[in-house]
């Protein structure tokens, strides 16, 4: 008897540990809002979702997709979900309207954004002064996808009301618009980047997804997906969020150290758009692109904010606290978990 109770007692404190973590996370149910799920943008939380890196920390996460960036952060702002899988510059733009948004998780260490030009449309283009009050797609209106094209056009003296944006989504809709000569420019990700420019319906013209050139475009290290929430959120649920940030790193490892074939075998059919070859070239340029750890650069929110300062008039006097737009604490406690992912 005495035996019996001293292995029930043994068994009880080896599964407490699990136990106590799972009762401390103070919201494991809750909804993260990503615009463009299928992009390569955002695939460390595919693999997060897909590998079970969510449910080995205890959390039951809904992904809810919108069509672009913008839309994903007004679900948060309006509550209808509670984390942003999103572009790191929305907590910048965010705190210059009085809202206090805070990113925790990089996946991104550059944009992974292409401008390029319609051949058909445009088949004397000879310089970005040719985009001159032509139509040019992005994912969607206000999302990262616009801020990088008229930062690029910026550079050339064209001004947001020089051009017609265009939402066309991150999928089939945006190949489909190019192909049909309804845009003239695009602004977007991969795969659909791929997919175009392999079937000649795409002249690159800058291309965020080499560091190098990310990093010549915006002037220093410019962070792009990561996972964002409100402060508040941040302040009452720092259980959760570590859990969050937990997974989202050991995802990031995972795909450093993945073939494309463990990729293919990762992701969902239909992030492909038919065809896998497509994806396996779209994520070999974009490897490079996505976060080894998780970390944000220091430098990152001042690259960030001259770039938004550079398209809008409005935010060049505006005072931004650049330590309050991100954390590196939960990465950093997550790295020390997982050394190796």
């Amino acid at each position: 008897m005495q035996r019996r109770t001293l292995l029930i007692a043994a068994t009880t404190a080896l599964a407490a540990p699990a136990f106590v973590r799972a009762q401390a996370l103070e919201k494991p149910k809750l909804t993260i809002a990503v615009g463009g799920k299928n992009l390569l943008y955002y695939l460390p939380l595919t693999i997060a979702e897909t590998q079970g890196f969510f449910k080995a920390e205890g959390l039951d996460v809904t992904i809810a997709d919108f069509a672009g960036g913008s839309q994903a952060l007004r679900a948060v702002v309006g509550g209808s979900a509670d984390v942003v899988s999103g572009a790191f510059e929305h907590t910048l733009n965010m705190q210059s309207k009085g809202q206090a948004l805070r990113a925790f998780v990089l996946q991104g260490r550059a944009p992974q954004i292409v401008l390029g030009i319609n051949p058909k449309t445009m088949p004397n283009f000879k310089s970005l002064a040719d985009l001159k009050g032509k139509k040019i797609g992005v994912t969607a209106p206000g999302s990262s996808t616009n801020v990088m094209a008229n930062f690029v056009l910026a550079k050339a003296g064209i001004k947001p009301s020089e051009v017609s944006i265009v939402g066309v989504g991150a999928g089939n809709g945006a190949v489909a618009a190019m192909r049909a000569g309804q845009i003239d420019a695009i602004s977007n990700l991969d795969p659909v980047i791929t997919l175009l420019q392999r079937s000649g319906d795409l002249k690159i013209i800058s291309d965020t997804r080499i560091v190098a050139e990310a990093d010549k475009v915006f002037g220093g290290p410019m962070p792009a997906a990561c996972l964002y929430a409100p402060q508040s959120f941040i302040d009452k649920h720092p259980a959760t969020v570590q859990a969050l940030a937990n997974a989202l790193v050991r995802a990031d490892k995972w795909i450093q150290g993945a073939g494309a074939g463990e990729i293919i075998k990762a992701v969902p059919e239909n992030y492909l758009l038919g065809d896998r070859a497509v994806y396996i070239d779209a994520f070999m340029a974009a490897k490079g692109a996505l976060s080894p750890d998780g970390l944000f650069p220091e430098a990152g929110a001042a690259t960030a904010v001259r770039a938004l300062q550079s398209i809008d008039p409005a935010l060049k006097d505006t005072k931004f606290d650049l330590a309050a737009a991100y954390t590196n604490e939960f990465v950093r406690k997550a790295n020390t978990k997982y050394p190796k992912g």
